[in-house]
This record gives structure tokens, sequence and C-alpha cells, in this order.
């Protein structure tokens, strides 16, 4: 199977749209910052990975997406959970622990779902949820109701076997599943290039007869693009696609990870040439479709949803002793 270029983003997309992708970006980014800080204030306890830099992937994936589509991940999940639509205040809530959360402040950082909104949650073990997502795909094609599930994990969990026992799987069926690697690059803390032999990860696809391609993940645009020709794939009945979104994280793996297996100045050369949102904001400035109080406005707007969020998470009550035997068994009628 040939490597295909990288999509280039569309160059007649409306201000309107730009706009949508720049705003949600910002409330990803801005609500990560504030569960760091939330963080360090000992609030949020457990585990906490933040999705700062890899904003584009999610939100240019959602905007290819349609309602009904579903979408699981592993514990790197804010960011999807905001993109898809879940209340700031909900998402808050859980990562501190506390009953307004969305699993009642069982779930913390890493486990929260949403029925309403198709989530079906952030996973903590490594590339578990990559066959659990083959299996809402399967669903849907048994329902024959024309839905596609994004099945999101990252280069270290490419590594794992149970991805190719689904890949084998969802080609077999032709289940309607879009795989998407988000490669940012350093897995917990191991460069790509010191722990993969393949020179990508979508090319191993090829085994399985499942066609896939490379994208710029620091460009919103070409992952929409992208997407919409994975969804389209995958609607059409002709099973599974991958896209090895090529990303980068800012911070470290999770909060505990002084990131010491980089340089500063690596990060700071992605923050300054490659950033996602800056990307979007040079576009809606140079183009001359919002300007700068414009833009100083939307992350007004956004910085108040996201202080309301923390103002709810701290005054949201701890769970009540009894949700410890909640939520354990579910009933069924024999």
């Amino acid at each position: 199977m040939p490597p295909k270029k990288k999509a280039a983003a569309k160059p007649n997309v409306s201000a309107e749209e730009l706009l949508g992708h720049y705003r949600e970006m910002l409330l990803i980014r801005r609500f990560e910052e504030k569960a760091g800080q939330l963080y360090g204030m000992g609030l949020i306890g457990g585990f906490c990975h933040l999705y700062i830099g890899q904003e584009a992937v999610v939100v240019g994936l959602e905007a290819a997406a349609e309602e009904g589509d579903k979408r699981v991940t592993s514990y790197r999940d804010h960011g999807h959970m905001l993109a898809c639509g879940m209340d700031p205040k909900g998402i808050m809530a859980e990562l501190t622990g506390r009953e307004g959360g969305f699993s009642k402040g069982k779930g913390g950082s890493m486990h929260m779902f949403s029925k309403e909104k198709h989530f079906y949650g952030g996973h903590g073990i490594v590339a578990a949820q990559v066959p659990l997502g083959a299996g809402l795909a399967f669903a849907d094609k048994y329902k024959g109701n024309g839905r596609v599930t994004f099945t999101y994990f990252g280069d270290g969990a490419a590594n794992q076997g149970q991805v190719y026992e689904t890949y084998n799987m969802a080609e077999l069926w032709d289940l309607p599943v879009v795989f998407v690697i988000e490669n940012n690059q350093y897995a917990m803390g191991t460069s790509v290039k010191r722990s993969t032999k393949s020179p990508s990860l979508w090319e191993r696809g090829a085994a399985y007869g499942i066609p896939g391609e490379e994208v710029d993940g620091m460009n919103v645009l070409a992952v929409k693009e992208a997407g919409e020709r994975a969804v389209a794939h995958c609607r059409a009945g002709k099973g599974p696609y991958i896209l090895e979104v090529k990303t980068y994280r800012y911070r470290g793996h999770s909060m505990s990870d002084p990131a010491k297996y980089r340089t500063r100045e690596e990060v700071q050369k992605m923050r300054d040439e490659r950033d996602p949102i800056e990307q979007v904001r040079e576009m809606l400035l140079t183009g001359k479709h919002a300007s700068e109080d414009d833009l100083k406005a939307i992350d007004k707007e956004i910085k108040g949803i996201v202080n309301e969020a923390a103002e709810f998470s701290k005054e949201s009550p701890e769970p009540a002793l009894e949700e410890l035997w909640t939520d354990i068994y579910a009933e069924v009628e024999a």
C-alpha cells in the first residue's frame, strides 16, 4: 500500500467554521490549564493527563462526525469529552471526585462516560479501548444505523498486540470504525524513534487490508478533511480506516512527569511554530474574519466558562458513602 501524503488544509473554509474551531480548541486549552492548577492545589487526586497541544485532533475529527457517532479513548480524555459536547462543569466535578461529576465522582480523570453524548470512556489499560471501539462499531453494523465509531489510541499503544487482533476482526467484518492514532511522539516518555522500527504506524494496517493516511495533527483543517475521508469510507460499508495524526503534547505524560526526556527548546519551538490554536488565530486575523478585540472577547468568555466549572466542582459535595455500592451490577430481567 503506497504511503499517502499529508492532507492539505482547505483554503475556502468559512469564517464561522474557523471561529468555531478556535473557540473549541481554546476551551480545551483553558480547561486543561485550570485542571493543572487544581491538581497543584490538591483538589484533583490520582492521575491527571493533560491534552495541551493536541487540541486540533479531537476538534477536527468531531467536525467530521455526525449525531449518533461514537467515540472511545484512553486516559488523556478531557479534550475528547469537551469536543463532543459534554458539560465542562460535569467534567471538572468528576476530576475533583465530586457528586456532580459524570460518573458521580467515582471515575476521576481516567474513567468517565456519557451515554447521551456517545462518549464511551477513557480507559486506563493501554490499548484496551481499541477492541471496545470495534465492538461499538460491530453493534452499529448489526443495527444498520450508519453510525461510525472513532477509536483513539496513542503511539505507545500502537505496539500492543490487541490493536492488531482488532484490526484483523474489524477488516474481516467490515466494521465502521476509524482507528485514530494520536502520535504525540513520546508515548509515556520514550521517543517513537526509539520504540518503533516502522517508519509510520498507519501503514501497519496494510497487512490486514485497511487503508489509511498520515495527517498533520497540528492543523485542525487538515484533520477535519482527513476525518471526512475516513468517515465516508466507513459509512459506505468499506470497513475500517486508520488515521495516524501526528501531534505533540506540551506537558508531561501526566502531572507527575517532569518530561526530562526532551529539551525545553524542543517544546518551545513547537509552541512558537506549530501551535494549533495560534495557526487558526492567525488565519482569522489575516483573513479579517475577526479582530483582536473579537478574539479577546472569546477568550474572556471561555475563561468564564472554565472558572464557572471550577467553582461548580468546588461547591459540589463529595459522593455519599452509599455510592460505594452502586453501579456495580446491572439489573436485568430474567
